[in-house]
């Protein structure tokens, strides 16, 4: 019985894992229930045993891209030495986890209000542990004494407006640079003197 257990629940998770690499790439919101099980080679009822909806099933393929996502980024961070190392790795570690979603799934997602909420519930999630990395910073002496919650939320602006691909029109940076620039130019802005 455990085995069958742990089939299911890898059958499951090998669906999200593909759903989600669908979504990224394609984005979500021209695609119906038929279209998703067509690619997916499965059929509706099954897309159905994992959501509702496809409301539903979007919210929650999105809702574990975010927590993978985060896991990634925290196991990156979790390898650095130093505040300053800590921030740079933070912020590009962010940068390749998004690096998979598309051009067309970040549209989707900010167009689907659900979505766009998880987005805003992470991006801030994201700019109160830069804040904390700051603060962490601050205390260690590494850091000039800033206002951590400043430059978290220049941080998290600036990393708005990259998911956006705001920047990328702009300046011609794709994501990944972007986000080294943005930890590269807010930790010299906030090095302590001599460091």
């Amino acid at each position: 019985m455990d085995d069958t257990i742990g089939f299911g629940t890898r059958r499951r998770e090998d669906l999200f894992d593909r759903l989600l690499a669908l979504l990224l790439a394609e984005g979500f919101a021209q695609l119906g229930v038929a279209d998703l099980a067509k690619r997916l080679h499965c059929s509706k009822s099954t897309l159905y045993t994992l959501a509702d909806s496809k409301e539903q099933l979007v919210a929650k393929t999105v809702t574990q891209f975010f927590r993978t996502a985060t896991t990634q980024v925290e196991s990156a961070v979790a390898g650095a030495d130093t505040a300053r190392d800590r921030v740079i790795t933070y912020l590009i570690a962010v940068g390749d986890a998004l690096a998979p979603a598309s051009d067309a799934f970040m549209t989707d997602l900010h167009a689907f209000g659900p979505t766009r909420q998880l987005y805003e519930h992470n991006t801030a999630a994201a700019a109160r542990r830069v804040q904390q990395l700051i603060t962490d910073g601050v205390a260690a002496g590494e850091f000039r004494d800033v206002d951590a919650s400043f430059a978290a939320d220049l941080a998290a602006s600036m990393m708005s407006r990259i998911q956006r691909r705001e920047v990328a029109v702009t300046t011609g940076l794709d994501d990944a640079s972007a986000y080294r620039q943005l930890a590269s130019i807010l930790t010299v802005g906030i090095a302590a003197a001599g460091a």
